[in-house]
């Protein structure tokens, strides 16, 4: 079946790129800020003496580009109207992200920190689906101002892939006369704590270990007592703002909590269908990219006196890799599509299988592009002067986070003999 793309998310595409050329070419070109994407950006991003973590200018750079693109009204894109956005759809979403990763690294979509002129803004939604009215009042102009920042606190030392055994306890405790938690435990990988304002830690307060129910989404801020940021873990893809953190009797108000206690990691699964299929676009695009600039190097170079591209040696490794990327594509759209036809419990027990085949096999491709890339571009291919090792580096992560492909492949195996 050929997947036709509507021509009016063809046309904003168009859109964005006319944004791109006018806005961010000239933003990146500026100030030597071409160093952030050419043969420097790890050193250029880095403050190697900080922790590993991210350059403030660098930072500041993609402040400044996601200003400029939420002041043009392509930022919020996928956000309701009600929040400044277009209620821009999973198709829509899963087609923008495989165009702007598929132009090749730039200010306008560099997923090393999940940065992008189309932003994908989760945390808002989730305010607006599982937070009190309050809340929503409180939070969601915060976040969207860049005022309130949340890391997600789901991963220990000791508990990963399944959330439903971890450390981290919540007990009631009344302080002052005011009801609250005391939480006591550990995370790890709590992305971007060095610029957050909250954390949302998932902590068990109920039932036993493997239980779903008796898990909350608790809402910590950074500078609560008891609140310790540690090791700042660095990864095969730098800068790192991924550390560990430690929680000692960090109490919180009642009222500190996201949605039902009971039901908390309702919150940490809110996202995951949209998630994964944005990402499986992302890495989509960025194969097609590495694809297409091995097949025009293949062409232009000419060793022995005839291009690489007379070669079946060069050809049908890259033949292979191009037709899985049509396949996926074909799959990524028609699931994207679905998803936009019923409401998120639908999508979880309909399409959940056909969401993770996109995405451990996406992120495989893209890993297995930018090797291959590499390979035909010989030497050159290798150094930092292209951009396959970067984007081999991002994508590999891809393979764990969102759910490791082990993972996504026992729930499609789960589906696929009827275990779900």
């Amino acid at each position: 079946m050929s997947f036709e793309i509507p021509q009016e998310i063809e046309d904003y595409l168009a859109e964005l790129d006319a944004f791109i050329e006018a806005e961010i070419k000239p933003l990146e070109q500026q100030d030597d800020n071409i160093r952030f994407f050419d043969h420097r950006r790890e050193h250029a991003r880095t403050d190697w003496d900080n922790d590993g973590l991210p350059n403030e200018d660098w930072e500041a750079l993609l402040r400044e580009m996601r200003r400029r693109a939420d002041a043009a009204g392509h930022y919020r894109f996928a956000l309701p109207k009600e929040f400044g956005g277009k209620n821009g759809s999973n198709l829509a979403m899963a087609r923008i992200r495989e165009h702007l990763a598929a132009k090749g690294l730039g200010l306008h979509n560099d997923l090393q920190n999940e940065s992008s002129i189309v932003g994908n803004l989760v945390q808002p939604l989730m305010v607006r689906d599982f937070g009190t009215e309050e809340q929503r009042r409180e939070f969601i102009p915060a976040m969207l101002e860049g005022k309130m920042i949340w890391t997600f606190g789901l991963t220990e030392e000791d508990h990963g892939s399944d959330a439903t055994w971890m450390d981290t306890r919540a007990v009631k405790e009344t302080r002052d006369g005011k009801p609250g938690w005391l939480i006591n435990g550990n995370k790890m990988w709590t992305t971007g704590s060095h610029v957050a304002t909250h954390c949302m830690v998932f902590a068990r307060h109920s039932g036993e270990d493997g239980d779903a129910r008796g898990i909350g989404c608790f809402l910590v801020p950074y500078d609560a007592e008891g609140v310790e940021i540690g090791e700042y873990l660095w990864t095969f893809n730098m800068p790192t703002d991924h550390p560990k953190v430690k929680f000692t009797d960090v109490w919180i108000p009642e009222d500190a909590v996201l949605g039902d206690p009971d039901l908390g990691l309702a919150c940490a699964q809110h996202f995951v269908h949209e998630n994964r299929i944005r990402q499986a676009a992302s890495s989509l695009g960025a194969a097609q990219y590495c694809i297409d600039e091995a097949v025009k190097y293949a062409r232009e170079r000419k060793p022995f006196g005839k291009p690489l591209s007379a070669n079946q040696a060069i050809q049908f490794p890259l033949v292979e890799l191009h037709t899985e990327a049509a396949m996926l594509r074909q799959l990524i759209y028609s699931v994207a599509a679905a998803m936009d036809t019923m409401p998120k419990p639908e999508v979880a027990k309909r399409l959940s299988d056909k969401v993770s085949m996109c995405n451990y096999r996406a992120n495989r491709l893209v890993c297995d592009a930018a090797d291959r890339a590499m390979q035909v571009h010989g030497g050159i291919g290798y150094s930092r002067h292209k951009p396959f090792e970067h984007i081999y580096r991002h994508h590999r992560r891809y393979r764990i986070t969102e759910g490791a492909e082990e993972i996504q492949m026992r729930k499609i195996g789960g589906h696929l003999f009827g275990y779900i």
